[in-house]
């Protein structure tokens, strides 16, 4: 999950590194490091905590020197510390890496048991040893150590390597973690996202597994695990601006909140122009699915991409009348899963570089059956899309604050969407159906900034929750799963234990917690399960316990029960709904973050794209 940058051929080259970090940062930020040749010597500048500890130091550094690497950390092995952090560096040798190396205890005995002096803790220090012990064995041949160890690996990893021997070159090689390559004006770059170099350059290529590259100002050359040169193009993309500012908000995850009517309107408009629903997949997805092919459903993510599979249970299986499991991709990547010609893979990742959802997609490909698969990510790039068989842009804009906000609500309108098609392609919609749905596209958007507004109702009930130590969520239908995105997104920011469960389940447990210490919050919409979750309301009220509604502005009964309400919009859609009843959610869940000072953008231990295991 660290970020991890390099480039040859601008000088200096330290500030364009930096500012690259600076772009991948989401990705960890436990310790920072830069590395840049400068002649026969490698310099080297680290830090422990965030690259606003990097930046003080990068005056050590040479400023003529146009090579170097960078490198932004999430701590696996080892403690964040400076020793730990990346680059590491020896005989002449400076290495970074994205990934985990599963194998590296065997050779750190190995190589202990030689006399090898390690500075670090990491997994990623054995990979620079091993490189130099290569290189005693072949000759110097850089190529021909690095092939010995793509043999010797296990694991995933993206490295960058810089030696003294070529001084001119950077070196990568990849296994299961992402990373691209980018060409410039007499420069190449490479990182770990293309967000790092898109304000640099348009043509790109993104390395393969097993597949290693030297790098110069002038040229890249690639090979194959085998040593044999791989014949590749460079592809142009058109990628909007590398990293958005606040623009006047406090944090990125507000403004975030605050894009949400613009990413619905966004996706919306274009649909409201068409006569029909026979072309929605056209304008949703990268290709048609084959429909009448589809006998059984798996949607499948991790973190809020796996609630939004939850909500897209709801949604599609009343619609196709098929089974539809939601499996955490940790799991599913592990199981031995029925998959024939008849199944759809649906994973849904933001990033779509996430690993286990990654590993999954690869799971359902490698098997015999072939099946259909569908990505539904916020990167019309990233690796899941090129193994998928067809995609769904969420074009939601960058992402920034690692708490997913306006990714997670985008993730459930175009799963929505896509049940549109479904239901089209299964039993026809008649043109009063297209014209209501197309009716709540024009609507959503307003009613989702009606919310937006109501930030001094959410001051005032956030000062009542935030210094509490645990809060239950609680939601049936479509609002259990948001019950269980407000409980991850209260513990992910404010570190305030949530846990989320189905109103039903109240009576098998969590009941037992309820106290007038404890907040509820009852995600409770005016829809077909309204009288069931009353009684829930009734059973904590009955404990004393504090329940915070989230309800219809005109439910009299329910704002009486509860001691605390949040008026939320309503819609006639039991999907789009739940959109709506997250936003407060979220804004709750910041408001109480803000409250208690925690760091909203970068809360502790987290990162924005989880491309380890």
């Amino acid at each position: 999950m660290c970020g991890i940058i390099g480039v040859v051929g601008i000088e200096p080259c330290v500030e364009f590194i930096f500012s690259g970090l600076k772009k991948l940062e989401y990705r960890g930020y436990d310790s920072a490091g830069i590395a840049v040749v400068d002649e026969d010597t490698i310099k080297l500048a680290k830090s422990e905590g965030k690259l606003i500890c990097l930046e003080a130091m990068l005056d050590s550094l040479p400023k003529a020197s146009s090579i170097g690497l960078g490198h932004t950390r999430w701590a696996t092995h080892g403690r964040p510390s400076i020793e730990n952090a990346h680059p590491h560096h020896s005989l002449g040798t400076a290495i970074i890496h994205n990934g985990i190396l599963e194998n590296y205890q065997t050779f750190k005995i190995e190589l202990l048991e030689a006399g090898v002096n390690f500075q670090s803790e990491t997994d990623s220090e054995v990979f620079l040893h091993l490189f130099n012990r290569e290189m005693l064995k072949c000759g110097a041949n850089i190529k021909a150590a690095l092939v010995k160890l793509v043999e010797k690996l296990q694991g995933t990893y993206a490295f960058g390597v810089v030696t003294t021997m070529d001084p001119d070159s950077i070196y990568v090689m990849k296994e299961g973690s992402p990373l691209v390559i980018a060409k410039g004006e007499n420069s190449h770059y490479f990182a770990s996202d293309v967000i790092a170099l898109v304000d640099q350059a348009h043509d790109f290529i993104f390395l393969e597994d097993g597949e290693i590259a030297k790098i110069t100002a002038k040229a890249v050359t690639i090979w194959n695990r085998k040593g044999e040169v791989v014949e590749r193009d460079f592809v142009t993309l058109h990628c909007s601006e590398s990293r958005a500012e606040k623009e006047g908000f406090r944090h990125f995850m507000l403004k975030e909140i605050h894009e949400q009517p613009k990413t619905l309107k966004t996706r919306f408009e274009p649909l409201q122009d068409l006569p029909g629903p026979e072309n929605i997949e056209d304008v949703l997805l990268s290709s048609r699915l084959d429909w009448d092919r589809i006998t059984n459903v798996t949607i499948t993510g991790c973190g809020s991409a796996y609630l939004a599979g939850m909500v897209g249970k709801y949604i599609l299986e009343p619609i196709l009348r098929l089974p539809v499991r939601v499996e955490l991709a940790s799991e599913l990547r592990y199981q031995k899963p029925f998959v024939d010609r008849g199944s759809l893979l649906i994973a849904i990742t933001q990033s779509g570089e996430t690993a286990d959802t990654l590993a999954s997609v690869k799971l359902f490909k490698s098997a015999q059956g072939g099946a259909q698969i569908l990505a539904l990510s916020n990167s019309n790039y990233s690796s899941i899309v090129r193994e998928a068989s067809s995609f769904i842009d969420m074009e939601a804009g960058p992402e920034i604050g690692v708490a997913s906000t306006k990714a997670f609500t985008a993730m459930i309108r175009d799963l929505f969407l896509l049940g549109i098609a479904a239901r089209y392609h299964r039993h026809g919609i008649s043109q009063a159906a297209w014209e209501a749905h197309c009716e709540n596209f024009d609507r959503l958007p307003a009613l989702c900034a009606e919310i937006l507004a109501k930030d001094e109702l959410i001051t005032q009930l956030a000062e009542r929750i935030h210094s509490c130590p645990s809060c239950l969520f609680i939601g049936r239908g479509i609002s259990f799963p948001i019950a269980l995105e407000g409980a991850l997104k209260l513990k992910e920011i404010s570190y305030i234990h949530a846990e989320g469960y189905a109103g039903g389940e109240l009576k098998h447990g969590p009941i037992a917690l309820i106290d007038s210490s404890m907040p509820t919050i009852a995600v409770l919409p005016f829809d077909r399960h309204r009288e069931k979750m009353l009684s829930n309301v009734q059973e904590i009220t009955a404990r004393n316990g504090f329940v915070l509604g989230i309800g219809a502005e005109n439910d009299v009964q329910l704002r009486e029960l509860c001691s605390a309400y949040f008026p939320c919009p309503q819609i006639n859609n039991e999907a789009l709904q739940g959109i709506l009843s997250v936003i407060p959610l979220q804004l709750l869940s910041y408001t109480s973050a803000v409250f208690r000072g925690t760091d909203v953008d970068q809360p502790r231990n987290l990162a924005k794209s989880v491309t380890v295991e």
